[in-house]
């Protein structure tokens, strides 16, 4: 039986928004994920080269820059999501999307992606 499968879903959700779960490199094999091991220490933050990494799980322990009071004024993020392709704009998207909606949101979109992203529907609301 496969480990990532008893992880929870969070765990899946890099910092930056990017969803390993259903991303190529990681379900082909090719990649560890962007969070995964860290907190049982499989994996050592400390030699992560990822600043991004370093300060969203290891220096404020947060799940992802979604819960950073700072994120707005981040370089490190801000900088990151600014980057030319299309992808950074989709990670960018996906945190906005769980500031706004909440990782349960998030992770229901995100399963149907066939990507890291994806796109987003808005999530219906409840009829009272």
């Amino acid at each position: 039986m496969d480990n990532r499968s008893s992880e929870k879903p969070v765990k899946y959700i890099g910092c930056c928004g990017a969803y390993c779960k259903t991303c190529r490199a990681f379900v082909n094999g090719h990649c560890q994920g962007c969070r995964l091991g860290y907190e049982n220490g499989a994996r050592s933050i400390d030699r992560v080269k990822c600043k991004m990494k370093l300060c969203c799980f290891r220096d404020r322990g947060l799940e992802t820059c979604a819960d950073c009071p700072d994120y707005a004024m981040c370089p490190i993020i801000q900088d990151f999501h600014s980057k030319n392709g299309d992808k950074y704009s989709k990670y960018q998207q996906a945190i906005e999307f769980i500031r706004s909606h909440g990782y349960g949101e998030f992770i229901k979109v995100a399963d149907e992606w066939k990507g890291a992203s994806g796109k987003f529907v808005k999530p219906k609301s409840k009829k009272k």
